[in-house]
């Protein structure tokens, strides 16, 4: 990767790219582009922005609910952004693209966030590359829709079958037999490698998650972000994944982190409840200086229609957004 492109930083992309949309096109492909971003010394009067998760609204349970439904939800709150959940979108065409770019636009919205799903911790060589691929062309959609970053899961062993029981195992499993933790990470770090020439071209940054397996630990997470040191692969915060002492970990990765997803439980967590004390995690974030969206995931059983307004205000107070 080149110099100019290292340069860049992670922050100061993701931080100014959502608000303007400057990397959107309507071509089928991705045109390089450039960054520049603002001086060190430049202060922000309000440095932190709020957005909504789209699957804040849908739990993977029928009715699904439009992204433009969620899009105009995000609106009525007086909140900047929408990070869109891809498995909740309808298609993939560009003419649905647009719509949805459209849509935000003429709502006042920003589109922050694609999160998307795929798993590079397998020993199959096709395995990964068809995953590899997905993430490629989540990229391109990403592009298309003028949003800056994409989410990015590790993967994870796939000894334990079930994700309900995953998560009575608090997400812990064993490691595929024959192998050891070592090829998981290297078949994660060779996977997403492979994806940020695509990344650097569509300037989309990929924001690797501490969801489970591999990134279920800040160790894990920083020992994959660290290796592949690139301006385009950042750190994506989530604030209700580290089940034990969660604030430690959380100062472990904040330094790195170009995106948070900020879990609330109303009405009691389908798999688990964190009791989070959010005016904590916006003082472990104002010490590192983090500039970037506070995307909200609701993942409690009371209905979002009253659940995502007091998460709402619960990071307004927390973080004077």
């Amino acid at each position: 990767m080149s110099k100019t492109t290292r340069s860049i930083s992670r922050r100061g992309f993701i931080g100014s790219a959502a608000g303007f949309g400057a990397l959107a096109t309507t071509g089928a492909g991705c045109a390089t582009t450039t960054s520049s971003s603002a001086g060190a010394g430049a202060t922000l009067a309000k440095r932190i922005k709020l957005g909504i998760s789209s699957y804040s609204y849908w739990h993977f349970r029928d009715p699904k609910v439009s992204i433009e439904t969620v899009i105009e939800k995000t609106a009525r709150l007086g909140v900047e952004g929408v990070d869109i959940l891809h498995r909740q979108m309808d298609a993939e065409d560009n003419g649905y693209l647009q719509k949805l770019k459209r849509h935000a636009f003429k709502n006042g919205v920003d589109l922050i966030c694609l999160s998307i799903h795929q798993d590079f911790v397998d020993p199959d060589p096709e395995v990964r590359q068809r995953n590899i691929a997905h993430t490629e062309k989540c990229i391109e959609l990403a592009y298309k829709m003028g949003i800056p970053s994409i989410r990015l899961n590790s993967g994870r062993w796939g000894t334990v079958k079930s994700f309900n029981k995953l998560m009575e195992l608090r997400g812990k499993e064993p490691i595929l037999p024959g192998h050891t933790l070592d090829d998981g990470f290297n078949w994660c770090i060779d996977s997403i490698d492979k994806c940020l020439p695509k990344a650097a071209e569509c300037g989309v940054m990929l924001a690797l998650e501490n969801h489970w397996g591999l990134t279920r630990t800040p160790e894990g997470l920083l020992r994959i972000v660290n290796a592949i040191d690139s301006p385009w692969l950042g750190l994506l915060m989530d604030t209700g994944n580290f089940l034990e002492d969660p604030y430690t970990k959380l100062e472990m990765v904040a330094p790195k982190a170009d995106f948070v997803q900020a879990k609330t439980y109303y009405g009691g967590g389908k798999w688990y409840t964190l009791d989070l004390d959010y005016k904590r995690i916006a003082g472990i974030l104002h010490k590192v200086d983090y500039r970037g969206y506070i995307s909200i995931e609701f993942e409690g059983k009371e209905n979002a229609q009253t659940a995502v307004p007091k998460s709402v205000k619960l990071m307004r107070d927390a973080f004077g957004a």
